[in-house]
């Protein structure tokens, strides 16, 4: 399962309304090559949800998401496409394969679960833009209260009895005070500049040792949907105990507490759902894999099951997670398959219409692998010069060398399993074994990868038909 990370500051400025689907386009190119006709549909149905929310509230509510299936081979960017989507509308998003659900009434995952996997996705999204929102007056307030601990403050002088000097009282308490006041003020200074950071402090944590134990139902353990972090503070109190730590963690500990406190979970929340019911993209995966309609014997019993349990999520329904009830209807759903032994039309038929958009991704070419290497944002060979970088080794691949790797995975996919372009991170792997392992002795040095040293690397494993199997 992988989940959606945050946009970058760039990303969520093209965010905008004025996304058009030409724009939307081209910001997917940046990350994956090809497969023009999957980034059309995509970048339509994207555009489609920006137009519905400019209607009125009744019409937008009958407009419907166009879900999308892709049909293509592993690796040829069917993933990567429905990410990269989702990071551009800063939208939740969930993978999910669809061969691990199960219809109900047998043992394995339950199709609402990916809806309440969506809502957990959406809530650590919102909590995390409300932390950078909160981050600074955290830092301040766990400041105040590390200084506190560092140098106590100075407790209220007593009303003067009668018949005593008061006015003697009052000049010391002042001067008291001010003294406290510029100590505090080097403390903090010292604090700041890290002077601090060795010292031993004693600060209150909570506790966090809770009893750990299951629930289990005839539905399954994904029913009990107990927060039991959250009752048993409830129940037992929030237990703290003193403990001792350098300033510098004391500081992190006392930031994370006062970020907890400055956030408003409830509005987290408010958030997170309405961020999934009308933003959310849920990507399934290995569709085709439970493709087909049987006749209720064999191994592959639940599989026209799970097609009927999917379909109600599909086409709207209300689900109950532990955060209160999500609605479905306009959830995008892009489904994906190989299709190499069943096809679309194998799925039973109200679950095809749910799908009205299908698109075929092309097998990628050695072409398309050079382009790979090279053209994407955050391609394999500026990942690998960046990396060796740190070392201070200067990696510098020649057109022939890549055109090389090209070349060998793409016979190794036409001869073992066609892969796609993860085979590029193997043959990578391999060409770079070396030079990755002795690049820490190397600091300083200018080192050229020409297209003989892809060969002297990987000839042998390539000839040998059993070893490349095995290593590539």
């Amino acid at each position: 399962m992988a989940i959606y990370l945050p946009s970058t500051a760039e990303e969520e400025q093209l965010a905008l309304d004025e996304l058009t689907p030409r724009e939307i386009v081209a910001e997917l190119d940046k990350h994956v090559i090809g497969q023009k006709d999957a980034k059309r549909a995509v970048a339509i149905a994207l555009r489609n949800r920006m137009r519905r929310q400019k209607l009125t509230p009744e019409l937008a509510e009958d407009i419907i998401p166009k879900n999308i299936i892709m049909i293509g081979p592993t690796g040829v960017g069917k993933t990567e496409i429905a990410r990269r989507l989702a990071k551009l509308a800063n939208s939740p998003f969930l993978k999910v394969e669809a061969s691990k659900f199960t219809e109900v009434g047998y043992v394995g995952r339950d199709v609402e679960s990916m809806v309440r996997d969506l809502v957990e996705i959406a809530i650590d999204n919102v909590r995390e833009e409300k932390l950078e929102d909160v981050a600074d007056k955290a830092e301040l307030n766990a400041e105040e209260r590390l200084l506190d601990i560092l140098l106590p403050p100075t407790p209220a002088p007593r009303p003067a009895e009668h018949g005593s000097t008061g006015g003697v009282v009052i000049d010391s308490t002042t001067a008291l005070a001010e003294s406290s006041s510029r100590t505090r003020e080097k403390l903090r200074q010292q604090l700041r500049e890290g002077k601090l950071d060795e010292r031993q402090v004693e600060i209150d944590v909570r506790e966090r040792n809770f009893p750990s134990f299951e629930i289990m139902t005839n539905q399954g353990v994904e029913e009990m949907d107990i927060n039991i972090k959250d009752m048993l503070p409830n129940i037992f109190g929030a237990r703290t105990k003193k403990r001792k730590m350098k300033v510098n963690e004391a500081f992190e500990y006392l930031i994370q507490e006062e970020e907890q406190r400055l956030i408003d979970m409830d509005q987290v929340t408010r958030m997170a759902i309405e961020r999934v019911e009308n933003a959310g993209i849920v990507f399934l995966d290995e569709i085709d894999k439970i493709a087909g309609r049987e006749g209720g014997h064999g191994p592959d019993v639940s599989r026209e099951g799970v097609q009927r349990d999917i379909l109600p999520i599909v086409e709207g329904t209300t689900v109950n997670t532990r955060y209160g009830m999500v609605r479905t209807d306009h959830i995008l759903f892009i489904a994906a398959g190989a299709f190499h032994v069943s096809k679309p039309s194998d799925l039973i038929p109200e679950l095809q219409g749910r799908f009205p958009i299908r698109v075929e991704l092309q097998s990628l070419t050695m072409e398309d692998f050079v382009r790979i290497l090279t053209e994407p944002k955050s391609s394999l060979v500026k990942q690998y010069t960046a990396l060796l970088e740190t070392e201070g080794v200067k990696l510098e691949f020649t057109k022939e060398a890549l055109e090389e790797v090209a070349r060998f995975a793409f016979r190794v996919n036409e001869n073992t399993e066609n892969i796609g372009a993860r085979r590029l991170h193997t043959i990578m792997e391999r060409v770079l074994d070396e030079l990755s392992f002795d690049a820490p002795e190397k600091k300083g040095e200018h080192m050229k990868v020409d297209a003989d040293y892809v060969r002297k690397m990987l000839t042998d494993i390539v000839k040998d038909q059993d070893l490349s199997r095995y290593i590539l």
